[in-house]
């Protein structure tokens, strides 16, 4: 038990009964080892001392019944205060709480109260009262219970509108993730297809160039075991040409050796020779004969007009 920061006699010592009276001690902490050792104090008085605080570990006297903590310097309760759940009296006065911890609403054996004396909150003030008597006491217990539980009911109810505020956050997120994911797989998928379009284009378009190309070479290749002759144009056969105009240049030869014969003979002093009156007489039959001729169509000709 520490005094002002030193040790003190024996809490045994002090036990009277189930009854430990720490009062007036000049506490600045709580010997809660020593208490914890001590399972017959029920009731525990604290009071008149200079306690700020309570450690956390003091809650684990769950065998205290009654407690006066009054007339100390304590700003406030530690959080799990509820877990003295055989609780039944508890008196708090003139200290410098504000507000009880929510915990507070599970000390559901709690049968007297009394919080006079401290800078409370409005709220908890009013519902608090005075507790000037063991009735105003009592009803103080009952009322701070009844106010802290609904204060509980509340944060919880606010925890769970919270925790369903996170779970639908939570289920949107997913929506989203999902719907992004989707959204990535149909890209990557419309992707892919445009991908394997452009390769199958890529693959019609060289096929065609190689068929192209082997058709080009193919082409050269029969054009290449043709006869060279084969590849020039068509030339008209020379020896066809060569012949007429040789029978032309014969024809006319013999024509010009006729005409000159029949100048000759007509003209010069051969005229009497034997080759010339043959050839002057066959001239003469044939001058005959074409005036015949000549007459003989025009004949033909009245006739047919007649």
């Amino acid at each position: 038990m520490s005094r002002g920061g030193g040790k003190g006699p024996s809490l045994k010592d002090k036990l009277d009964g189930n009854e430990l009276d720490l009062s007036l001690c000049d506490l600045n902490e709580v010997p809660v080892r020593e208490l914890a050792a001590l399972p017959k104090a029920t009731i525990l008085d604290l009071s008149c001392n200079n306690l700020i605080s309570l450690p956390s570990d003091f809650c684990s006297l769950m065998h205290l019944v009654k407690l006066d903590l009054s007339k100390n310097r304590l700003q406030q309760l530690p959080l799990d205060f509820g877990r003295l759940v055989n609780l039944q009296h508890l008196d708090l006065l003139n200290n410098r709480l504000v507000t009880l911890p929510v915990s507070f609403a599970q000390l559901k054996n709690l049968k007297w109260l009394d919080l006079k004396d401290n800078p409370l909150d409005p709220v908890l003030a009013k519902v608090a009262g005075d507790c000037l008597d063991e009735k105003q006491c009592k009803q103080a217990a009952v009322k701070v219970l009844q106010h802290m539980k609904a204060i509980q009911s509340e944060q919880d109810r606010q925890r769970q509108r919270k925790l369903q505020a996170e779970r639908e956050m939570e289920k949107k997120r997913e929506a989203e993730q999902r719907a992004k994911e989707a959204q990535e797989r149909e890209l990557r998928k419309r992707e892919k297809a445009e991908e394997k379009e452009r390769r199958r284009r890529e693959y019609d378009a060289q096929k065609a160039a190689k068929q192209e190309m082997e058709k080009k070479t193919k082409k050269e290749a029969v054009q290449a075991r043709k006869p060279a002759s084969s590849s020039r144009p068509p030339q008209p056969p020379r020896h066809k040409h060569s012949w007429s105009r040789s029978v032309l240049r014969v024809l006319l030869f013999v024509l010009l050796c006729v005409l000159c014969t029949l100048a000759t003979c007509k003209l010069t002093e051969l005229q009497r020779q034997p080759l010339c009156v043959s050839v002057n007489t066959l001239y003469e039959d044939v001058l005959a004969a074409l005036q015949n001729h000549k007459t003989l169509q025009n004949m033909l000709q009245q006739n047919s007009q007649q």
